[in-house]
């Protein structure tokens, strides 16, 4: 058994679904699991439609609305021009699902709202790619993730309960193998106990597939990607990068962690745990080596990897009686923090200080401001960039350090990590 994942590039439009319908046919007769994305931008229009709902938008609503309905039914007409087919009420029946919220009583929980929205982008492009499949012969079957990933409330984020998904898991697609080689499920999305959709975390389809894979304890993982592999930085900023041909797991994990966006941060873990490979291979040349994720470390050294994180905040935190930061201090800081939402990309402590960096658009600098002024004096720079380079010498510090302003900078035996104006 096999889990592939298709992310929404692979399925943006019709083309996109008949060429994951060929790759799928160059693995006859094996049993795949194969997790799908919402189509292209799909989850961004979803979460337009959510904003609307929320604020009552009814002309951005239907704009929304009327985007994701063209955007639906042009991929229906391509894939199936006998107009008959029951794939077009399926897709027409969620799509009057979505119109008819604006109007429906809706909790006072954004997130909850957000869950039973946007998921139903998975819903409809697996909805799609399996009834094309099928016209394609072959024998495939449509399962509901969110019957079979089991999760906690905390909606947008759901934490697995891993006993509960891995009896779901095995109760369900095992004998669904005996039926069927190809089983279509969707990436992203969960349920609580009481049957409400969560979502895993923006991106979170390549968690989906390890999620499968470990509870089926399949042969391996493989993320089709329109990149050739995982690249040792990302190429819109970055000239020459090289494909990384072979890492580690834990060289795997620290690179997610960092930032690198092929692999969702929570993806290796659970391979890891049952020693199941991941390969990141292109859907634009499945025959391509790829890149392969495994035990080994010993190619993990071979070649420096850059991550490279724009539109960073950096705050500095020095207590007003010009005592030093110790441990009631932080604990203190990282209490209000966490009231405010923000998560640490850097930090780093002195005698009399405390600074963090984080993602500007996710935290207001002036609320943290705020926050601490009655016992600390707080300083920021916004508009900063984050550079983490692994496997780094000096040249590679000097290249991209060029004729930039150094304001912060820790390096271990491995990782650098710099922040630059």
């Amino acid at each position: 058994m096999k889990v592939f994942k298709f992310g929404g590039a692979s399925v943006r439009n019709a083309e996109a679904v008949k060429n994951v319908i060929s790759i799928l046919e160059k693995f006859e007769h094996q049993k795949i699991v194969v997790i799908v994305s919402a189509m292209g931008k799909t989850t961004n229009n979803l979460e337009e439609i959510v904003r609307a709902i929320w604020e009552q938008n009814s002309t951005d609503f239907e704009k929304q609305l009327a985007q994701l309905k063209e955007n639906h039914l042009s991929v229906l007409c391509d894939l199936f021009p006998e107009k008959s087919h029951l794939i077009y009420d399926e897709i027409d029946s969620i799509l009057e699902q979505i119109s008819a919220m604006l109007e429906a009583n809706r909790s006072d929980n954004y997130n909850y709202e957000y869950d039973q929205i946007v998921s139903l982008g998975e819903v409809m492009s697996t909805k799609i790619i399996d009834a094309f499949a099928k016209e394609q012969g072959i024998a495939s079957e449509w399962l509901d993730a969110r019957k079979l990933i089991r999760t906690d409330n905390t909606y947008r984020e759901g934490d697995v309960d891993w006993k509960r998904t891995n009896e779901l898991i095995t109760q369900t697609v095992l004998p669904a193998f005996d039926r069927s080689e190809i089983l279509f499920t969707q990436g992203f999305i969960g349920q609580t106990p009481e049957g409400f959709t969560t979502t895993l975390g923006r991106e979170g389809s390549d968690y989906s597939a390890a999620i499968f894979a470990y509870c089926i304890e399949a042969e391996n993982v493989t993320i089709w990607k329109d990149v050739p592999g995982m690249l040792n930085a990302d190429p819109k900023y970055f000239e020459n990068t090289v494909k990384l041909d072979k890492i580690s797991f834990y060289e795997a994990i620290e690179l997610a962690y960092y930032g690198a966006s092929v692999i969702h941060p929570k993806t290796v873990k659970p391979l890891q745990n049952k020693n199941i490979p991941l390969f990141v291979k292109s859907f634009l040349d499945p025959e391509a080596s790829g890149t392969a994720i495994q035990a080994s470390v010993e190619n993990d050294h071979l070649v420096a990897s850059f991550i490279f994180k724009f539109n960073q905040t950096l705050f500095t935190f020095k207590t007003r009686d010009f005592s030093f930061i110790v441990e009631s201090h932080l604990s203190d800081i990282f209490h209000r923090l966490a009231a405010l939402g923000a998560k640490i990309n850097v930090m780093q402590n002195s005698a009399l200080s405390f600074s963090i960096l984080v993602d500007q658009q996710k935290v207001n600098a002036l609320d943290v401001v705020e926050a601490f002024k009655a016992d600390y004096e707080v300083k920021f720079n916004d508009g900063l960039e984050l550079v983490t380079i692994r496997h780094y010498d000096q040249a590679t510090v000097d290249l991209v350090t060029a004729r930039k302003e150094i304001l912060l900078q820790q390096k271990t035996r491995q990782t650098a990590r710099i922040v630059l104006r």
